[in-house]
């Protein structure tokens, strides 16, 4: 694609109103930024439609069952997704730190999790019951560490390579161009969901993985200047040592905090599926409308979240986590007031899609927030410091939520609910980072 036609398409996305803004980047990358914007946009395009189809919620606890893993490994599934990814990145940030282009890393990161849904995808006919499931398990705690160098490599390069004030547009942007295609490959499976069989879920994995190729083939054209190196790769003890952050950096403890609250929007969806099957609009033959309503939440929120996000990052992480316990506090009094109707199982499908656009914002607010909250190397340490944070937090409220769900869901959804509410109160305290 010529520059000119970049430039035309990047102007069309952004808007034509103050269109070439280089804020918060090298000056040399100015000109580089409708073709970086547009590769990076593609490249997360791609990656997020990968997760789709390879989704601890919704594929692998597919797989799990096909082989006849035992049912508590499905329970693990998206505590290693997320936490896996999260808590090594403290370490992993010293040696990206250490590299003056991190566009490498992200290659590397993308590499291998192709390479790690490639080997469950073959798992899938060759083993059976428990094996299956660990085989599984230890390959998704590859991809998730994978997945933890692109979180750390992505934000700097994001960072030195699109302006200020056009990062949360990339973000949904993406969000909705892979919710589109999420929704055709929704309406697909609907049409397989009555017989799904080994092949059809190693098909899934198989186009997942090409799509991390593909996402990999596409950020290798991005132009990325040289950074600092400066405080790379000194070691674990100083690695640990940038926990201090936390506090002696009260804005970002706060953040860190008030993303810790916001997890309702992440932790409430499975108890929300478990409403929905005893109402039943669950199990297998549910499942594609949940599908469906996750990618049309990301296909219609992503816009207008991306803009929210650039206007204020701050108050779009309070509204979404507003919007997030207004869901559970919905789904448990849908609970008490339809469980004997039909029209629980829908509702509860409905609030599931509220649910998933509450939880794209606060996804993306949350990126927009630390990625502007930070410059240079601190970016890097602030994203490092906080996924790490977060791994721990997430395993923690991820225990005791599910501790609580399994006495009773309309109490863990409660808890949640509070939970948000608070987070919401904190982000009220934080700074704005968005110029006025």
């Amino acid at each position: 694609m010529g520059r000119d036609r970049l430039d035309a398409v990047y102007d069309a996305l952004v808007g034509d109103e103050d269109g070439r803004v280089c804020k918060d980047i090298p000056e040399s990358a100015c000109t580089s930024v409708p073709g970086n914007f547009l590769r990076q946009l593609g490249a997360m395009t791609l990656t997020k439609l990968g997760d789709a189809l390879a989704s601890p919620k919704t594929t692998l606890p597919w797989t799990l069952g096909a082989l006849g893993a035992p049912a508590w490994m499905v329970g693990l599934l998206v505590p290693i997704r997320e936490s896996g990814s999260m808590l090594p990145q403290l370490f992993i940030a010293a040696r990206i730190r250490a590299l003056p282009l991190r566009k490498p890393a992200w290659l590397l990161g993308a590499g291998l999790q192709a390479a790690a849904v490639l080997a469950m995808a073959a798992s899938v006919f060759w083993l059976q019951g428990a094996p299956a499931g660990a085989v599984l398990l230890g390959l998704l705690a590859c991809f998730s560490v994978a997945r933890g160098i692109n979180s750390v490599a992505s934000k700097d390069v994001i960072g030195k390579t699109v302006p200020r004030t056009r990062r949360g547009r990339l973000g949904g942007y993406a969000a909705s161009l892979s919710g589109a295609i999420s929704l055709v490959v929704a309406g697909g499976l609907m049409g397989w969901m009555t017989d799904v069989d080994r092949t059809l879920l190693a098909a899934l994995l198989f186009a997942a993985a090409a799509c991390w190729l593909l996402a990999a083939l596409v950020y290798s054209g991005i132009r990325e200047a040289p950074g600092s190196t400066e405080g790379g790769a000194n070691g674990i003890g100083e690695a640990l040592g940038r926990m201090r952050l936390l506090r002696d950096d009260r804005d970002f403890g706060r953040f860190v905090l008030a993303r810790a609250l916001l997890l309702v929007s992440a932790l409430s969806a499975p108890f929300i599926v478990l409403l929905a099957r005893e109402h039943g609009a669950g199990g297998w033959s549910g499942l594609p409308m949940f599908l469906l309503a996750a990618g049309t939440a990301s296909l219609l929120s992503g816009p207008f979240w991306g803009r929210f996000a650039d206007a204020s990052s701050r108050r779009t992480l309070i509204v979404a986590g507003c919007l997030a316990s207004a869901v559970a506090l919905a789904a448990i009094a849908c609970d008490a007031w339809l469980a004997d109707s039909p029209a629980g199982g829908w509702t509860l499908v409905a609030l599931f899609f509220l649910l998933g656009m509450a939880h794209d914002g606060v996804r993306l607010g949350r990126k927009t927030y630390l990625v502007d909250l930070a410059g240079g190397n601190k970016r890097t340490d602030y994203v490092a410091v906080s996924n790490t944070a977060m791994g721990v937090l997430l395993l923690a409220t991820g225990a005791v939520t599910g501790a609580i769900g399994t006495a009773s869901v309309p109490a863990a959804l409660a808890v949640l609910a509070g939970m948000g509410l608070a987070g919401a109160f904190l982000c009220l305290r934080l700074p704005e980072v968005q110029d006025p």
